[in-house]
């Protein structure tokens, strides 16, 4: 008989960076991670990068392990359907201490093509910017793939990018086919579809560990890029306390923002998927099945089966999540 299902911890996995720092061992929990941190994968099922359970009786036990026993009761029945095994969401905390590179991901169909696998949307939302910190996001005129290899290959890239500057709480919204970076001085939790495909632009003239510089794939950065300029890149939205703010809503995924001082009930029968919380501040206790309850705090990052269908948000303090589903 296979045992009941309950709210998951994933070990974090950690990635050493030339442009990471220190704020996710300092101020989000992640003690135990090494020095220039940049990205803190908490949910992963992307290849060579398996999350493993770190609690109860399934602790060991991989992502794709606990997908193929449990199925639809831990992802839902139509998730698994259409994503089988692998697992569909990738969720990270990110540390930026220095500029990353710019660079664009592919859509489904392009990244089906040319590497077998999933596209890459994704989103971030700012829990921390030191100030001034900036972002680039998109292009600040309209452009075509003329125009840019011209400007790349003068060396006046920089000059069609938009920067925006950022602060604890802007979302910005990356569909296939935007460019971005971040900028130093910012931490974000980021949502994404399960793919680590990247297409490097430009990458400051930096050199990489083996002293060599990195690789750019401009050709495929070109292919995908959108060259059009948006009149707006941040996603506009209102806070409210003790409410769920829609964020995000795409094909890949939903995202919402509860911030909350009291106890908050939430009710899953709507939908069929799994819910994830990272939790970006404060002190919580989740219980279910009226006995049941586990804890949560800054930093922490868990996975609420689809077959928990209530449960109650009890804070200890004032607290805020994202709330994550399909």
């Amino acid at each position: 008989m296979v045992k009941s299902l309950y709210p998951l911890r994933f070990h974090p996995i950690y990635k050493q960076l030339i442009w990471g720092g220190e704020k996710l061992r300092e101020h989000y929990g992640k003690t135990d991670a090494p020095e220039k941190t940049g990205e803190s994968w908490e949910i992963s099922c992307v290849e060579d990068n398996i999350s493993l359970v770190s609690n109860g009786f399934l602790e060991g036990n991989s992502l794709v392990e606990i997908v193929q026993m449990y199925k639809g009761e831990l992802v839902g029945h139509q998730v698994f359907k259409r994503y089988g095994n692998r697992f569909p969401i990738l969720t990270k905390f990110i540390h930026s201490n220095d500029d990353l590179s710019i660079q664009v991901h592919p859509g489904d169909r392009y990244a089906s093509e040319h590497h077998g696998e999933n596209g890459k949307t994704e989103m971030w939302y700012i829990l921390d910017s030191e100030k001034d910190a900036q972002l680039i996001v998109g292009f600040n005129r309209d452009l075509d793939r003329e125009i840019l290899h011209e400007k790349l290959n003068n060396n006046l890239f920089k000059e069609v990018l938009n920067f925006e500057k950022v602060s604890e709480g802007d979302v910005i919204f990356l569909p296939e086919g935007r460019i971005h970076a971040l900028g130093p001085g910012i931490v974000l939790a980021e949502i994404q579809q399960t793919s680590d495909r990247t297409y490097r632009i430009y990458d400051w003239d930096r050199l990489g560990k083996d002293g060599k510089p990195r690789e750019l794939h401009i050709e495929h950065a070109l292919n995908v890029l959108d060259f059009k300029a948006h009149s707006a890149y941040k996603t506009s939205y209102q806070k409210i306390q003790n409410a769920s703010v829609n964020l995000v809503d795409c094909p890949y995924f939903t995202t919402r923002l509860i911030h909350f001082d009291k106890r908050f009930e939430r009710d899953y029968e709507a939908i069929d998927s799994f819910v994830i919380y990272m939790c970006l501040s404060g002190d919580l206790e989740i219980q279910y099945n009226s006995e049941n309850r586990t804890r949560l705090s800054k930093g922490d990052t868990i996975l609420i089966p689809a077959v928990i269908k209530n449960l109650s948000l009890i804070p200890y303090e004032n607290s805020s999540l994202l709330e994550i589903y399909l």
